[in-house]
């Protein structure tokens, strides 16, 4: 298999998980042959290419336009992480007005080519495969390079956060302590990290497959949680992911 390793607009967070799995990448060096991955190598193979893993939103012209020419050179395109799959923590651009902060932070404005709205990957061309995280857990990204190996759908999780906590037999943070958590609303991955240091979920994986946020907004407001807060818990990582953002805006709207 011929893999390529692309960055768009991100923290190459989801990048360095790839080459976290240095020592399991050992094992299918003679399988997997990593032709393009500026991060990692000086090689720049101009494809085709078997698999892309794409890292990063959508947030210049420049960038629509190629991810159009890497879709065309894979043969399947992989997302991955919260960037990649939801615009990321850069997508609360799409809540202001971009012309007005890039006129406050750049001395020269006009030389910084940008678009209103930082999307992801899958609005602009078809996606075989979203991996969700922030950054994404290297034992799914494994498992994803395994499955386009062998031709079969990625076996990762789909339920919430909570389900990592009832397997690792820890107590829910939220019914045991008042603390806000958006694990029920959130998709597992990371095995339950921040709950099993008595933390609530901050959502790094973004929503579940089913995630009810407006019953977790009433949870939260039980416990005491103001709107603000809520609506601030939402606009993180995920901020443009759909559940987590119709969400926000509900509660802003209700204000």
């Amino acid at each position: 298999m011929r893999l390529a390793v692309h960055k768009f607009a991100s923290c190459d967070g989801c990048q360095l998980s790839v080459l976290d799995c240095e020592d399991e990448l050992l094992t299918i060096v003679e399988a997997v042959e990593i032709a393009y991955f500026p991060e990692a190598s000086s090689r720049m193979d101009d494809g085709p290419w078997d698999c892309s893993l794409v890292e990063g939103s959508i947030t210049t012209a420049h960038d629509a336009e190629r991810i159009q020419e890497v879709r065309r050179k894979s043969k399947r395109l992989v997302t991955i992480g919260a960037c990649a799959t939801a615009g990321g923590i850069q997508a609360l651009r799409n809540l202001g007005d971009v012309e007005a902060w890039r006129a406050v932070v750049y001395a020269r404005p006009e030389y910084v080519a940008t678009l209103a709205t930082s999307t992801a990957i899958a609005d602009h061309v078809p996606v075989d495969f979203e991996l969700r995280g922030c950054p994404v857990d290297k034992h799914q990204l494994l498992e994803v390079l395994l499955a386009m190996l062998h031709d079969r759908r990625p076996a990762i999780p789909r339920e919430s956060v909570c389900a990592d906590c009832r397997r690792a037999g820890q107590v829910c943070v939220t019914v045991a302590k008042g603390v806000p958590c958006l694990g029920p609303a959130t998709q597992a991955g990371c095995g339950a990290l921040c709950p099993g240091y008595h933390r609530g979920c901050y959502g790094c994986f973004g929503p579940s497959d089913h995630p009810n946020a407006p019953a977790l907004s009433r949870v939260w407001q039980a416990h005491g949680a103001d709107r603000d807060t809520i609506v601030a818990a939402l606009r993180t990582f995920n901020t443009a992911a759909p559940a987590f953002d119709a969400e926000a805006k509900r509660l802003e709207e209700d204000r």
